[in-house]
């Protein structure tokens, strides 16, 4: 396994440098104060007695604590003493260490979905998406990963699809039940309605469009002994009363056509629940459909062709369909900042994502860690850690010099007072 560099922050590792640099120079001074204070004052009595044996303490505080620090980075004076050099030496286990630490005690459910919880996603990204800024952001970012999933979706990738699971379950589930539950709601929800008016409004503009050949259909069904004059009268006639009846149907919504297909179509949905003649009829209808042979490159071709059109559309900077992303996306941004229980589920499905997440992977992404840091070289890896922590690591080298120094005043006190 090739060796991975400590990725660095050039600006920021100076800067830590100078301040490891800064505190080496402190801790250093102070052992050099008391190693010439202890110099000063060595062989006198009386209060000097008390200063050198705090000077005497505090060089070996100073010196044992220098080595502790020193040895957990390299071997002091580059003498290869045991447990020494331990991070160098030891990165693979303290990687394995901390991978363990890390997982246990962060990659934890409650922890995960407490903070899930309480960074409210759904009310922040509401917020975000409501700006105008981010709501373009949103919807282009919306249509360039759906283009780009429907560019990898290849045709004959939706055929086997097709082929191998869509259509031998539609073989096996009954059309009848499914259709009838369908058909019924689309009926009780009006849902149909603009499906007629656009039928209503093609067909009102195919009878203004198209007079001769409507006419030329009424003449060939025309008595023979008729005169040409009268079936011209007549089939003017119908022409104009099939427009008048279109238009009819078109501008009333109440118009009694349109409550006939209603009943026809509930009648439909009723009979295909319960009715066993309509049932077998739906069944054989289905079957023979599925098993047309140009069933499957019908499909396909109108899934091309579909998928044409709408990458086509969603590549369109002001397309009406980008439009329409972006109002539904404001739609349901407001709706989700103005319904507090619907803020709270969606936050709770955030979180119980999160967590499915973290006990599916978070092992997998705990290893990082240790894979990662393995990688490292150890002398690099004890260079940048020193560099981030031996700063603080100094101030042990001088608190061990000014306490190693009090204690060693109250050690000689102690000896003073008892006589020894």
């Amino acid at each position: 396994m090739a060796a991975l560099s400590v990725l660095t922050d050039t600006a920021g590792d100076d800067e830590r440098r100078q301040g490891l640099r800064r505190m080496r120079l402190v801790a250093l001074g102070l052992l050099l104060l008391a190693a010439l204070v202890y110099v000063l004052t060595l062989g006198k009595d009386g209060a000097w007695g008390y200063v050198n044996a705090g000077a005497e303490a505090s060089m070996v505080g100073a010196i044992a604590d220098w080595f502790a620090v020193t040895a957990l980075f390299r071997h002091p004076l580059g003498l290869p003493i045991p447990h020494t050099a331990l991070i160098p030496r030891k990165k693979d286990q303290l990687a394995r260490s901390l991978q363990e630490f890390m997982g246990a005690n962060f990659l934890r459910e409650e922890i995960i979905r407490e903070r899930v919880l309480a960074a409210q996603v759904a009310d922040r990204a509401a917020a975000w998406v409501l700006d105008p800024r981010h709501t373009k952001r949103a919807a282009d970012e919306v249509a360039a990963l759906t283009v780009a999933g429907l560019r990898r979706l290849r045709d004959d990738s939706v055929t086997g699809l097709l082929d191998e699971a869509v259509l031998p379950r539609l073989r096996e589930e009954p059309i009848s039940p499914i259709a009838g539950t369908f058909l019924g709601e689309v009926v009780r929800d009006g849902a149909h309605h603009g499906l007629v008016d656009l039928a209503v409004a093609e067909a009102h503009r195919w009878l203004l469009a198209n007079e001769a050949t409507f006419s030329a259909v009424l003449e060939e069904r025309a008595p023979w002994w008729a005169p040409n004059r009268v079936n011209e009268v007549v089939i003017k006639r119908v022409y104009l009363e099939a427009i008048a009846w279109v238009e009819d149907i078109r501008d009333d919504p109440m118009h009694q056509t349109r409550q006939a297909l209603d009943d026809l179509l509930e009648q439909l949905s009723r009979d295909l629940l319960t009715d066993p003649d309509t049932q077998e009829r739906a069944e054989r209808l289905k079957r023979r459909l599925l098993d047309h042979p140009q069933l499957l490159a019908t499909a396909t071709s109108l899934w091309s062709a579909f998928r044409t059109a709408l990458i086509g559309s969603l590549e369109q900077p002001d397309s009406p369909l980008r439009e329409r992303i972006q109002a539904q996306l404001r739609t349901f941004a407001e709706h989700v900042r103005a319904d507090v229980a619907l803020r709270a589920r969606l936050d709770g499905y955030a979180a119980d994502l999160a967590v499915f997440f973290t006990e599916r992977y978070g092992d997998e992404l705990m290893t990082v860690i240790s894979h990662t840091i393995e990688r490292w070289d150890g002398v690099e890896t004890a260079e940048k850690v020193e560099l981030h922590v031996g700063r603080d690591l100094q101030f042990i080298r001088i608190n061990g010099t000014i306490v190693g120094g009090l204690v060693g005043v109250l050690i000689h006190t102690v000896t003073v007072l008892t006589g020894h």
